[in-house]
Order: C-alpha cells, then sequence, then structure tokens
C-alpha cells in the first residue's frame, strides 16, 4: 500500500499549487482522506480531511476559504486545491488514509505519504 503526494513546489504569495496524493494498494473509495502539514520547527496541523465520498469536507481555520479538497475516487487520487498562498502555508504537505467519514485525529488514519514540500516566498 502506498500513498505518493505530489506536486509542492516553490511559488510566491498570492499564487496557486494543486497537491495530488496518489493512492495503491487499498481500496481508495473505502475510506477518507486528510492533509496535514508541518512547518519547520513546528507541531503537525491538519489542513483538511473528506469523506470516503467525497462528501462534507472539513478544513482548519487557516485555510478555510482558500484551499479545497477533493478527490476523484476513478483515479484513486486525492487533491488539495491550495490559492491565495501565503509565506505561514510554507510545510511539508502530508496525504494520509484512514478513517472512512473523514477525521481531525491523526490516530484515526493508518496510512500516511511521504510529504511534499510547499514553499512560499513572500
Amino acid at each position: 500500500v502506498q500513498l505518493q503526494a505530489s506536486g509542492g513546489g516553490l511559488v510566491q504569495a498570492g499564487d496557486s499549487l494543486r497537491l495530488s496524493c496518489a493512492v495503491s494498494g487499498r481500496t481508495f473509495s473505502g475510506y477518507g482522506m486528510a492533509w496535514s502539514r508541518q512547518a519547520a520547527g513546528e507541531e503537525r496541523e491538519f489542513v483538511a480531511h473528506i469523506t470516503w465520498s467525497g462528501d462534507s469536507p472539513e478544513y482548519s481555520n487557516s485555510v478555510l476559504g482558500r484551499f479545497t479538497i477533493s478527490r476523484d475516487n476513478a483515479k484513486n487520487t486525492m487533491y488539495l486545491q491550495m490559492n491565495r498562498l501565503k509565506p505561514e502555508d510554507t510545510a511539508v504537505y502530508y496525504c494520509a488514509s484512514g478513517a472512512r467519514y473523514g477525521s481531525t485525529s491523526y490516530t484515526e488514519y493508518d496510512l500516511w505519504g511521504q510529504g511534499t514540500l510547499v514553499t512560499v516566498s513572500s
């Protein structure tokens, strides 16, 4: 089973990026998915999660209104569209698979990707 996050890079404040998380080795549609992030020297922070069916996404207050989580069960892939990026969004972004109905608790996810680095310059 593997989660492969991609799409990170160096952008300027105000730009957009779309992250992807491709899942292989498990029935993608059976599990909720989430994104979290960790900035250098900081604790990991929940960003967003989505249910197995794509309903009821939830977001942290810091990204609400700017980021959109989505999934394509036919492609076994989850996405994070990040708009109006800010320097404080700079972090390694991780995707996770687990809680069927989504959760902000990391213990509810049993699989994690390796992370993709997003750097936002001011």
